[in-house]
Order: C-alpha cells, then sequence, then structure tokens
C-alpha cells in the first residue's frame, strides 16, 4: 500500500493503481471520457486531468501512477478550466444532430458536457472527414468518432479480431479497418463489442426497426417474432430496471402489443438443439471409438461471431463444428415448415423477426445457408436495444403490463434453454440431456448445474467417466468426457490453436463468441460491465432453477414435433431444416465475401 493526498484527504492505495483509480476507491469522481475500467486507458481525452503537486503541468490522471507521498488536486480553477476547454475542442469536431442521434440521452459525450458545465461550444473550426459505413450488422458513422480509441482495445485485446485501428496521423487520424475498405469485406466478426463500449453515435447496430414496423403493418404478412434466452434478463435495464431483473412474462405480453401474430420462444430450439447436437455428438463419439470417421473434438455452432470467426481465422478447421444451425434459425425454419403447414399458409406470406442479444445475427439471417426452398429462415433480427426502442415509441408502459405466455407448439423450454444465453450453458444444457440418455441417470451435480464450468472465467473445463451406462451405449463404458468453455474470442483462439498443434484433449468444446455469452452480446444494453454482467447470469440461472421442466429432452412439444414432423434427431428432415455447412473465407480476402 502507499499513502498519498488527494484534495487535502489522505488515502492509502494499492501500489500500482492510477490517480484515478486511486481517486475512484476513495469516492472520489474525476471526469473522464476515453477511459474504461478494466478494458481500456489511453488518455486521449485529457478530461481526466488533475494537478500533481511538482508537475509542471497538468497529469491525465487514468495514465499516470499514485505515488507514495503524492498530493493531488482534482477540483480547481485550473482543472475546470482545462476540461471546459478539451470538451468544447472535442465538441468542435463533432456533429451537432444530437437530437436525431440514436444515443441521444445515452451519450457519454453528451453526459460529459452536462457534468463539465459546459453550456455552448466556442470553438468552430475545419472538420474532420468521417464517412458512413454500413455492414448488415454494423453501422459506422466516422463523423462522430471522438478518437477514443476503446474500439481498437476490445477489437485487438479483448476479442483478438484486430480489424479496427487507427489510421494515418493527427488531424487525419480515423479508427477503421485496414486500406480504410469497407467492414463486410474484411474478417469482422460481427461480434458487436465495438458497438458496446462507443461512447458515442459512431458506431451502432445497423438498424432493422423499420423493416418490422413495415412487416408488422403489411395486412398481407403473418408476423412471427421470437426472442433469445438472454433478452429476457437484460432488456428490463432500456425500460427502467436495475440489472438482473427477469421480464419474461411482461416481454411476451409487450410483443402482442406491439402488433406480432405469433409470439415463439427461442428457447423452444434451444431445446430442439441439445436433442440434435448431443445426438450428433454421440454419433461422433462412436464413430472414433469403434475405428469410424470422426472429427473431434466437436464445437457448438450457436454463436454466428464465432462461426464467422472461423471461417476466416481457422478454415482448416471447419470441420469441427457442430452442423447444427443457431437455435433462432432453427425456430425460423419450423415456423416457415411445421407451423405453416399447421396453419395452412405459403411460407412467403411469412415474416420472422428474431430478438437477439447479438449483431452477428444480422449478418447471420442474410447468409445463403439460411435458408430452404429459396426463403430465408428469419427475415429480420432486432437487438435488445432496438426492441427497447420500440416498445418506447409505442408508448407501452412496460412496467404495468400482465405477464403471459409464449405461444406453443414453439413457446415451451425448459430451465437448460434458459441457460443458454451464459457461457457455459450450452454444454450444461447438453450434458444435462446426453448423460441421462446414455445413463439412465440424472447428471450427478448439485441442482445440476456442472459447477466447473459455471461462472465468467474465459476458459473453463470439466471431465467426468461413463460408468454402467444402457445397454445401446456400453461403447461408452469407462470412457472419460472431456469438455471445454469459453466466451469471447481471445479464448477460442487458444483452443482452436491446441486443436490445430494436435494437443486438444476435449472431446466436446462450447464457444461463445462474446465475453460472458449472449448475456454481453453486441446488442444488448449499455454498459455492460462486469458487474452488470454477473447479474444477468446470476438471473438466467434463477429462471432457470424456477422451472418446472429442467432438461430439453422433457420438453413435450419437442417430443411432438419429432412425432409428427422431423421423425428422428439428425434424420434426413432434420438436416434438410436444422443443419447447415460452413464457408471458407480466410483472413486476407482470399476468398470472395458475398
Amino acid at each position: 500500500m502507499i499513502n498519498l493526498t488527494i484534495n487535502g484527504k489522505s488515502v492509502s492505495v494499492p501500489e500500482g493503481v492510477t490517480i484515478l483509480e486511486a481517486a475512484k476507491q476513495n469516492n472520489i469522481y474525476i471526469p473522464n471520457l476515453c477511459y474504461l475500467e478494466g478494458v481500456h486507458k489511453f488518455g486521449s481525452c485529457r478530461l481526466c486531468v488533475v494537478e500533481v503537486e511538482g508537475a509542471r503541468t497538468l497529469q491525465a490522471s487514468c495514465m499516470v501512477p499514485a505515488r507514495e507521498g503524492m498530493v493531488v488536486r482534482t477540483n480547481t480553477e485550473k482543472t475546470r478550466k482545462a476540461r471546459k476547454a478539451l470538451y468544447e475542442l472535442i465538441l468542435s469536431d463533432h456533429p451537432k444532430d444530437c437530437l436525431s442521434c440514436e444515443r441521444n440521452r445515452s451519450c457519454e459525450l453528451q453526459e460529459m458536457g452536462d457534468i463539465l458545465g459546459v453550456t455552448e461550444a466556442r470553438y468552430n473550426g475545419e472538420k474532420s472527414k468521417g464517412r458512413i459505413d454500413i455492414s448488415p450488422s454494423i453501422t459506422r458513422d466516422m463523423s462522430k468518432c471522438i478518437l477514443c480509441r476503446r474500439c481498437i482495445t476490445v477489437c485487438n485485446q479483448i476479442q483478438n479480431v484486430g480489424v479496427l485501428n487507427a489510421q494515418n496521423r493527427g488531424f487525419e487520424t480515423v479508427i477503421g479497418t485496414a486500406m480504410d475498405l469497407p467492414l463486410n469485406t474484411v474478417n469482422c466478426a460481427y461480434c458487436g463489442q465495438c458497438t458496446i463500449v462507443c461512447p458515442v453515435g459512431a458506431l451502432k447496430e445497423t438498424d432493422a426497426i423499420q423493416d418490422v414496423w413495415n412487416a408488422i403493418n403489411d395486412k398481407n404478412k403473418r408476423v412471427v417474432v421470437q426472442v433469445a434466452p438472454a433478452i429476457r434478463v437484460a432488456i428490463g435495464e432500456d425500460l427502467g430496471y436495475e440489472p438482473g431483473n427477469i421480464v419474461t412474462g411482461k416481454l411476451a405480453t409487450a410483443l402482442r402489443e406491439l402488433g406480432f401474430d405469433d409470439v415463439f420462444d427461442t428457447n423452444f430450439t434451444a431445446d430442439l438443439t441439445i436433442i440434435e447436437e448431443g445426438t450428433e455428438f454421440l454419433t461422433r463419439v462412436k464413430n472414433a471409438l469403434t475405428g469410424g470417421q470422426a472429427t473431434l473434438p466437436m464445437i457448438t455452432s450457436c454463436s454466428p461471431g464465432w462461426i464467422k470467426y472461423v471461417e476466416h481465422s481457422f478454415p482448416e478447421k471447419l470441420d469441427h463444428l457442430s452442423t447444427c444451425k443457431s437455435p433462432h434459425t432453427m425456430l425460423g425454419a419450423l415456423a416457415k415448415s411445421y407451423y405453416a403447414e399447421k396453419i395452412k399458409i405459403d411460407p412467403k406470406d411469412m415474416y420472422v423477426v428474431s430478438v437477439m442479444p447479438c449483431t452477428a445475427k444480422k449478418y447471420e439471417v442474410s447468409r445463403p445457408e439460411m435458408q430452404n426452398n429459396g426463403v430465408p429462415n428469419v427475415d429480420a433480427v432486432l437487438t435488445t436495444r432496438e426492441l427497447a426502442k420500440m416498445i418506447k415509441e409505442a408508448g407501452i408502459d412496460f412496467r404495468n403490463l400482465d405477464d403471459a405466455q409464449f405461444d406453443n407448439p414453439l413457446g415451451l423450454s425448459s430451465g437448460a434453454a434458459d441457460i443458454f444465453g451464459v457461457t457455459g450453458g450450452v454444454m450444461e444444457a447438453a450434458l444435462r440431456t446426453v448423460y441421462e440418455l446414455v445413463t439412465g441417470r440424472q447428471l450427478p451435480f448439485d441442482k445440476l448445474h456442472v459447477t466447473p464450468i459455471v461462472g465468467l472465467q474465459q476458459i473453463k473445463e470439466a471431465e467426468f467417466t461413463i460408468e454402467n451406462p444402457l445397454e445401446a451405449y456400453k461403447f461408452l463404458d469407462g470412457v472419460t468426457v472431456k469438455v471445454a468453455v469459453t466466451s469471447g474470442l481471445s479464448g477460442a483462439k487458444v483452443l482452436l490453436e491446441q486443436i490445430a498443434k494436435g494437443e486438444s484433449p476435449y472431446h466436446f468444446i462450447e464457444v461463445m463468441g462474446c465475453p460472458g455469452g449472449c448475456i454481453s452480446g453486441g446488442g444488448q444494453p449499455r454498459p455492460t460491465t462486469p458487474e452488470i454482467r454477473q447479474k444477468r447470469l446470476e438471473a438466467i440461472y434463477r429462471e432457470d432453477e424456477g422451472k418446472e421442466l429442467r432438461k430439453s429432452h422433457e420438453n413435450k412439444y419437442v417430443t411432438k414435433l419429432y412425432e409428427e414432423f422431423l421423425k428422428e434427431p439428425n434424420g434426413h428432415k432434420s438436416h434438410e431444416l436444422l443443419h447447415t455447412h460452413y464457408t471458407k473465407r480466410g483472413k486476407f480476402n482470399e476468398y470472395i465475401i458475398k
């Protein structure tokens, strides 16, 4: 510990912290804009400047380490004047379209002006050249970029993708891709983590709201909506709730009030995914143990950001991926086949909307692999943030809505489906079912939670030995199954490099593209801090534990689906509708990206 004085107050802090961190630990607020706790510090905005006794100039508190005996003053006339001038200089190169900007009233730059007491912009001058780059998932408006470089840190250090960097120097500096190529022509995973950390309106999801309103208002369309598991524990944050609130029932009611004809739950096909993926896994393991052809470890395929990453960075390892489509495209495929047959409607007259925590799913639904008979499985994807905007726009009093259920036959789900929204959840859901199908016994963990893979650590692993399996699975007797879980593309890279070197000890791997899983998706409410992420995780597990059904194979509507339509897991009909293939893309545009 070291001792210093801040604003006349003697404080003691751990050695190695910055002045900004030392002040925060002692409830002293220093204005800051580019800094992001635990993620990014660069000192570009300089709004956190403080006076340090003995220093000739003001110091950027986010960059300067606290030292023994240091005397710091954070709130002097000199610091206040400097911050205002620095803020106004940032504002001089920023559009003044706040009222029409989608970040209005949730913009950190706007909020900082209020904190600093800036009521007018005194400086005018040349504007840097900003262009708009619209990809299927992410829209970049570089006229609004304040060069904080948060997106660079997230893209390079957290996700290890590295498509965004600072180009040029001085006033000509821009944040962008190499050679300023459009985002849809480089190896961007579309994870959207950059849109979560951007403090202004420079980075956001590509808007689908008007397309969805148009569909709802089209009398010739039957509009189906589905919601992912992570939505129910996060959307409340954009509607006045504290993080960690579960709003499942109100969400179903709100969707009906918006005008959707059918309100389904992506959780239904999360349960279905477990049956299909679990069968695929057991088939691969059986082939491996009996001398047949099998690619192991098998890796989950629910996360489209992860899929695009591996297509670019490890295209030679695509055979390791499960062939299952993601749950929401599965539901879209079933809505336009199984359900369309039931209600006697032409699939071309059906419009399927997915509400997702993910920006990558906007790109996913445009892929030619995600359609059947020339009809897209899903027509539009809304992020959590976009749905919250629609609810507000429609004047719905969300807090006072009654709770409702999702529509069947594509609305019932088990608790295993809920935990798809958090890292480790897909693996745990799969193990709950696979273990019981193989042994006839329930998974031997407290409350069915596979504790070694629960939590927000980057890479987690578990193993267990199959003993006394049922007759059909005697080939597994005595086999120790090893599994791994990771979230965020940095962790995925570690596990894929193991596979590439032939050193992977695992049979089954779960990968989610965003740190912490879908609860931290690129389309979730801002901010997504470690504390908020933890509260969403806890809510997901509460939702699971509060259900009567906790295992995917207990879902009676999934059973009925096989009886009436699919016939058998991994059968001909399942492969036609629910499975897919992937595309080698390469890292440096060796392959044409459409």
